[in-house]
């Protein structure tokens, strides 16, 4: 977990998430965005759709100290499924592809971020704007309920992680199936 002073505002400290990440703006209008998978680097489309949600990821990265590592967008994936994406379509896809991946590399630590999730809420329903990089960020974590300590997990909390694991799972198969396909055409096509 990385921690960001409270006193900062949003805007400083995503500017030191950026530079600590190798992120930076133009992850908000370039027309393609990079993923590094080991040694692949895999492309796809930065929609309007993904820009609206990373604006927001990205400061639910801050507030919640979920790094950029495999496991840490596996925390912050749960997380942000559990305390609901809102109508950010791309946000809901893309955090259960990030969850089904932090389930097989660190299913612990998912569920952790994921009962946190259920006990907090972000940022989806709101507008982003300058008024909300202009807020702290423990005036933040307090407003989203991240200042709070840990707790028994609940039955419920169990029963909802189950389901949505599932959920997850079923989201990457369906993803990865098509690539999956085309690779294994390829290598049927080798002499």
């Amino acid at each position: 977990m990385t921690r960001y002073d409270d006193a900062l505002t949003l805007r400083a400290a995503r500017a030191e998430y950026f530079a600590r990440s190798g992120f930076d703006e133009s992850s908000y209008v370039d027309p393609w965005v990079r993923l590094q998978a080991g040694p692949l680097r895999l492309w796809m489309p930065n929609t309007a759709a993904r820009v609206r949600a990373v604006r927001l990821h990205d400061l639910h990265h801050v507030v919640t100290g979920y790094d950029t590592s495999w496991t840490g967008e596996g925390e912050i994936g749960a997380w942000e499924v559990a305390s609901g994406c809102a109508r950010h379509v791309a946000a809901w896809h893309l955090n259960l592809l990030a969850m089904a991946i932090g389930l097989a590399i660190a299913p612990r630590a998912v569920f952790g971020a994921f009962v946190r999730g259920r006990r907090t809420r972000n940022l989806y329903r709101e507008e982003f704007g300058d008024a909300m990089l202009g807020e702290t960020v423990g005036g933040m974590r307090r407003r989203l309920g991240l200042d709070t300590g840990p707790r028994r997990t609940s039955a419920a909390e169990r029963t909802a992680f189950a389901a949505w694991a599932a959920a997850a799972v079923a989201t990457w198969l369906a993803t990865a199936a098509p690539f999956v396909a085309l690779i294994a055409l390829a290598l049927s096509l080798l002499p």
